[in-house]
């Protein structure tokens, strides 16, 4: 498949998934050979796990790679040529956590968390413990029309650093409850000027940066957008509750540069909107022709999060509805995330009908293998 620059030779793609095992934001040799080893294995394309922006609360953990820095830059050197030299083609997942600047660390009070409205989210189901919850609850300043064009100018810089260093591409957080999500969320953006109001006025500044991003690399760069329905504060939460919502955001992110659209969900298969079997990715695809990739529980039995509370998720067989659905065009990439901890060959597995690996918290999500 080729999207503008990017040809890979399977639809089968390493999902982003949060390692933090680079201190200082540094990645390693470690790292490197990690995302080798998944090349070797045969994806056809990776996606880092989530990579801070130049910005000062971009991500709070302080073994999350970033995106900038003369170290940081050449340990991504490193990751990039390795990958390539394995065969692979690798993408940064270029990342702001807005709302929930706090959750994964102890973070200095001096730096403000960026909220397009001061909100946190919520309230709602969450896996967050509650003293955490009630501390980021509280409401905090809104960002500024400077803010806005600060974070918007951090997105352009580390896109242009990803290209300095060789990635094949951009890939951008936009769902979870992150930055770029609480902009298009109802419950954390509920801004009355140019960067809130309606469902149209909430898309402009995930807009805003795609745009940006898309000036800063040029037109043959493919720029992927992930989003999602459920949030981190609230697992129920909606950024549209009809198909034609959906349209107006999605169709937005498309215009300003977006490629792929990555729908985000705990199972790939589930429907999105009542009275239709059709996956969120399948939506996407369908509102507006863009190439689509599903993501959630591929080969599993659990989500996630039911997941970090059973640590096995056991395997699941469902690869033959995966199949179905790609091979009817609902969508065009699968992603998969722990199956690829569990297994770096697990490509090579899904090509030869092999059976598939188990994954186990503590052995595959806990260390990097």
């Amino acid at each position: 498949m080729t999207i503008r620059s990017l040809t890979v030779p399977n639809r089968v793609v390493m999902s982003p998934m949060t390692r933090e095992h680079s201190p200082g934001g540094v990645p390693g040799a470690d790292v490197a050979a990690y995302y080798r080893r998944r090349a070797e294995g045969g994806t056809g394309l990776i996606i880092t796990e989530g990579v801070a922006i130049d910005h000062p609360s971009a991500v709070d953990s302080p073994d999350v790679p970033r995106l900038h820095g003369a170290e940081a830059l050449e340990g991504w050197r490193d990751v990039v040529a390795g990958v390539h030299a394995a065969g692979g083609k690798i993408i940064p997942q270029l990342w702001h956590v807005g709302p929930l600047w706090g959750a994964m660390a102890e973070v200095d009070p001096s730096i403000a968390p960026m909220r397009p409205s001061g909100l946190w989210g919520g309230p709602g189901h969450t896996y967050y413990p509650s003293d955490y919850v009630e501390r980021a609850s509280r409401p905090t300043a809104a960002m500024t029309d400077d803010d806005i064009e600060a974070v918007i100018a951090a997105f352009a810089r580390s896109a242009r650093h990803a290209m300095e260093v060789g990635f094949d591409g951009i890939a951008l957080h936009g769902g979870h409850g992150y930055l770029l999500d609480s902009f298009l969320w109802a419950a954390t953006n509920t801004r009355d000027d140019h960067w809130g109001g309606d469902v149209s006025g909430r898309t402009r500044f995930p807009a805003a940066v795609i745009d940006a991003i898309r000036a800063t690399v040029g037109p043959e760069v493919p720029i992927f957008f992930r989003f999602s329905q459920h949030k981190q504060q609230d697992y129920a939460a909606r950024i549209a509750d009809t198909p034609d919502e959906l349209a107006v955001i999605l169709n937005a992110l498309v215009d300003a540069g977006v490629d792929v659209l990555d729908a985000s969900v705990r199972r790939f298969d589930a429907p999105a909107f009542e009275g239709s079997t059709r996956s969120l990715a399948g939506w996407a695809k369908h509102l507006t022709g863009a190439v689509t990739m599903a993501v959630g529980s591929v080969g599993l039995g659990t989500t996630l999060q039911e997941s970090l509370s059973q640590g096995q998720a056991g395997a699941l067989d469902n690869i033959p509805e995966l199949l179905r659905l790609l091979g009817r065009s609902e969508f065009d990439l699968a992603g998969v995330g722990r199956l690829h901890l569990a297994d770096p060959s697990l490509t090579r597995r899904l090509r030869d009908a092999s059976p598939l690996p188990e994954f186990d918290k503590q052995l595959h999500q806990l260390r990097l293998h």
